[in-house]
């Protein structure tokens, strides 16, 4: 394992514990008294640290506070202890001590007095943010650290590492952009062919539809045809005036000769009048 990479990991180790030195006590001085139970509180809470004893450790750093609540190590140790209870537990759920403790740090970088606490703070806040990859606040708060303290080499490290993991973050977004617009590209064309296909379609339905508008068409026109083609039959045969003329002389001859035989019927029966008559 790199030693980038292994500072990463072991981020909430590195967040050293601040002791405070020992100083001398006027005696009948009260503020002395409120300060001397801040370094024992502080002291306690440092060696319960040390025995990974955390929330114990929390509890100390908390009554050093009330001690003096302007208490820059008591604050700072307070923090420490808590990223070591959060683990890798969700920063933005609100009952993770790590939002307190990263709100602690965020002030005490910002405003601190002491130059070490400060450094110190930048530093671990940019170790949350890598952690959490967030590696433009990562880089940000490790060069924090540096202005602090130029000789800050794990600082360096863990910037230049997460300089690396920035670069590396951009160019897998640019491959996703790539990708995506490949897809969306692929998409579009899927959906230009399949217009095309419904456009072909409706095409060939029209087509369709016109041929048999067409035959419709051309039959009605053979319908209207047929009427005339008669007449036209019947030009080689005889026409209707003829046929009356032809019925009337017809009915002429048939009045003659039934005429002529009334005729020869009215002589015979006069014959016979003549020839079978009574002999008298």
């Amino acid at each position: 394992m790199s030693l980038f990479k292994r500072n990463i990991l072991t981020a909430l180790a590195t967040a050293a514990l601040l002791t405070i030195p020992s100083v001398a006590r006027a005696a009948g001085d009260t503020s002395d008294t409120s300060t001397r139970k801040e370094r024992n509180h502080i002291r306690a809470g440092n060696k319960l640290y040390e025995e990974k004893r955390f929330a114990e450790a929390e509890v100390e750093y908390r009554k050093a506070l009330e001690q003096n609540a302007m208490s820059e190590k008591a604050m700072y140790n307070l923090a420490v202890s808590l990223l070591r209870q959060a683990g890798n537990a969700d920063p933005n759920n609100e009952n993770n001590p790590i939002a307190e403790a990263q709100s602690i740090l965020t002030d005490l970088a910002k405003t601190a007095g002491d130059d070490a606490i400060s450094e110190r703070s930048f530093y671990n806040l940019g170790n949350m943010a890598f952690n959490q990859q967030q590696y433009d606040q990562a880089i940000n708060m490790y060069k924090g650290a540096l202005r602090k303290n130029p000789d800050n080499d794990k600082a360096r490290e863990n910037l230049r590492l997460a300089q690396l993991k920035k670069q590396e973050q951009e160019q897998n977004q640019d491959q996703n952009k790539d990708q995506n617009k490949d897809q969306n590209q692929d998409q579009k064309d899927q959906n230009k062919d399949r217009q095309n296909q419904n456009q072909n379609k409706d095409q060939n339905k029209d087509q369709d539809q016109n041929k048999d508008k067409d035959q419709n068409q051309n039959q009605q026109n053979q319908d209207k045809q047929k009427p005339q083609q008669q007449p036209q039959q019947q030009q080689g045969g005889i026409s209707d005036a003829n046929a009356a003329k032809i019925l009337k002389t017809m009915e002429n001859e048939e009045n003659a000769t039934r005429r002529k035989v009334q005729e020869m019927q009215k002589k015979e029966a006069q014959g016979a009048r003549r020839t079978t008559g009574p002999q008298w």
